[in-house]
């Protein structure tokens, strides 16, 4: 059989189930990457469990969400991460290293490997030809210990690209297209492969652009094959020696078919409130920005910076816009200094920040109230900047360059310059002087807990009857930014669930928290429309609401890491049968499930009693046989400690 390069790695990593769609299957992990805001309640799992020494080839923890240090929370978790990572033998990537992504790209990741990572953009990395997902902290935490990791088998949907990039036009503006065309849904139950002659002109780091946003579409992971340009790229990261060519068959089939002509593509940008809100910027061009930011894990590369530079060059930005440079590596910085990049950004009015994740995620950098802020970060969720009643644009360096030296959303082909030549160098400057190599021994290695760091509460098993009010229904497309807010108020308190729980639903309702834990002790619902729980991987979207009591979520349909944290951590997720029966609920109503446990182990179909409008409906839990286990006893924790732990 001929075999396309997702089915390659997942064949060469199967250790149980079969490769049938739909069907779970199991996976060998060979590498694991963890960031500090959910790092940190990884470390605490392994605690729980614990561990000895993590199990895969390789795991490297970042610290690059909570840089900001406006009090003791976030300085005294970065020292329990780099204790932790001595304890458990895990690579550590001190503050101000970079965003975790490209760091693990340029240091780390190999072409043929698996990586799974408790970040929702660890696809990125299947840019080098690995098979790379995003998943709750949990699922890590026991894939650190030797677990497999458990999915359902993904469709797979070949996109074939033809042509070239035309000027002005660059590899954001290619998954913006996608977005265009697939929405924030589109790639749910699927893995996005790339494959056809346009990929002799994208750089590894142009397809780590589309790769980390294929996260946005919904998708279990983006692969791209590994050829001559991931060799190119290993070999300028001087680790050649790890490359292996990996293409797929030819005549390979897949699921579901698309194609893009690179060539036919125009500048792209996603207005506010979702990545799927693509528009051409011509369409839009003209409004007065306020903001102009260059840098993310969605556009980390050095190019990114340097054709902004490029563009800016000899220039200044208009009086009004803040140009925000966000680095994403140490070494991409160092190397924009030594070739002379960022003295053009800083000389233009560019503001440098250090390498993080920075505003992409909350932290500083939150624009003026319903000002436009253009980004080259992948969300612009409601309020995810910092700013509740924010007005956030994805798009392209070319064109957040362009709009900063304007002072407008501009379509950067308007501007009167020629398109800048940017050649990538054969050579660089590599700094691996912030990562840290785990102990050899590890014996005497005592954590480093400051007094925010709290032990993970119990989690007890639902009860076989439940009875209580809806206290949030939601719309469709609700993010876990909605659900458990980032920013530099919230996050800091990711290793203390107790605090962070204040917080959830907040950006949608403030009164949440106090209707919940009136309700804490007794139960209660939360009624979601389609996709919900899209975004982020932070299973503290659950465990916020599973410590105020929720007992199930009841929706239209699930984004797939979330659907899978409620599970792990003994939440139920059911979904609608008749998808109009979410309009006969309506926040406040009591619902009644009776013999709820009895009725998850024998049938997929539960019934649900709305007690105050006197109706019944049937739901669905679509679980495994081993996710039922899970809620049956209270999390994928208390399974694990019953296995290892005699």
């Amino acid at each position: 059989m001929k075999k396309n390069v997702a089915q390659k790695l997942i064949e060469s990593h199967l250790v149980s189930g079969e490769m049938k769609q739909g069907t779970e299957i199991g996976l060998r992990i060979d590498q694991t990457l963890t960031q500090d805001a959910t790092g940190t309640m990884v470390m605490l799992e392994l605690e729980a469990m614990n561990l000895d020494r993590v199990k895969t080839e390789l795991s490297a923890q970042y610290v690059d969400h909570n840089l900001l240090q406006t009090d003791f929370k976030n300085a005294d978790d970065h020292l329990f991460l780099r204790s932790a990572c001595q304890k458990f033998g895990v690579w550590y990537s001190r503050p101000g290293n970079g965003v975790s992504h490209p760091v693990h790209m340029e240091r780390f990741g190999i072409p043929g490997k698996t990586l799974l990572g408790s970040d929702s953009h660890t696809c990125a990395a299947g840019s080098l030809g690995m098979l790379a997902m995003g998943a709750g902290g949990l699922e890590v935490a026991t894939a650190m210990a030797g677990d497999p990791y458990h999915i359902k088998m993904p469709g797979i949907m070949g996109v074939k690209l033809t042509g070239k990039l035309p000027d002005w036009v660059s590899a954001k503006d290619v998954i913006l297209e996608m977005l265009r065309r697939h929405g924030v849904s589109g790639g749910v139950g699927k893995i996005v492969e790339y494959y056809g002659p346009g990929l002799e002109s994208l750089s590894a780091m142009d397809r780590h652009v589309i790769a980390n946003m294929g996260a946005e579409l919904g998708a279990t992971t983006t692969v791209f094959p590994s050829d001559e340009m991931i060799k190119k790229f290993l070999k300028q990261q001087e680790r050649a020696d790890v490359w292996t060519e990996i293409l797929a068959d030819e005549g390979a089939e897949y699921d579901e078919h698309d194609e893009i002509d690179l060539s036919s593509l125009e500048p792209l940008i996603a207005k506010p409130t979702s990545p799927g809100n693509v528009v051409p910027v011509k369409e839009v061009a003209g409004k007065d920005i306020y903001q102009a930011m260059v840098g993310s894990s969605a556009n980390p590369g050095f190019r990114d910076f340097a054709i902004a530079a490029m563009i800016v060059d000899g220039k200044q930005v208009h009086d009004r816009v803040s140009f925000d440079i966000n680095p994403t590596s140490r070494q991409i910085t160092e190397n924009l200094i030594e070739l002379g990049y960022l003295s053009k950004l800083v000389r233009s009015g560019g503001r440098v920040h250090q390498p993080g994740c920075n505003g992409c995620i909350g932290m500083g950098q939150a624009p003026a109230t319903g000002r436009i802020s253009l980004r080259t970060v992948p969300r612009n969720f409601p309020g995810r900047s910092g700013t509740k009643e924010d007005a956030v644009y994805l798009c392209s360096p070319e064109t957040a360059a362009a709009s900063a030296l304007t002072g407008k959303i501009t379509d950067p082909r308007e501007l009167d310059m020629d398109y800048p030549k940017y050649e990538e160098p054969d050579k660089i400057k590599i700094n691996t002087s912030m990562l840290l190599a785990p102990a050899e021994k590890n014996e005497d290695v005592e954590l480093e807990k400051g007094p925010n760091i709290k032990t993970l509460p119990e989690l007890d098993p639902i009860p076989n009857d439940i009875e209580g009010p809806v206290l949030m229904k939601t719309g469709d497309d609700v993010s876990t930014d909605e659900i458990m807010p980032a920013g530099t108020k919230v996050l800091p308190l990711r290793s203390n669930v107790p605090e962070i729980s204040k917080f959830t639903f907040a950006q949608i309702d403030e009164d949440y928290y106090k209707r919940a834990m009136e309700h804490k002790d007794s139960g209660s619902f939360v009624v979601g429309g389609s996709n919900y729980g899209q975004g982020s991987s932070r299973e503290h979207a659950v465990l916020g609401p599973r410590y105020l009591g929720v007992k199930v979520v009841l929706a239209k349909s699930f984004a797939r890491i979330h659907w899978q944290n409620l599970v792990n951590f003994g939440i139920v997720p059911l979904t609608f049968i008749n998808s109009d029966d979410y309009d006969k609920i309506e926040q406040g109503d009591e619902l009644i499930f009776k013999n709820i446990r009895e009725s998850i182990q024998n049938d997929s179909e539960i019934e649900v009693e709305n007690k105050t409008k006197g109706l019944k409906f049937k739901a669905t839990h679509n679980m495994s046989d081993r996710q039922v286990e899970m809620i049956l006893k209270g999390s994928l924790i208390n399974i694990f400690r019953e296995k290892h732990i005699a």
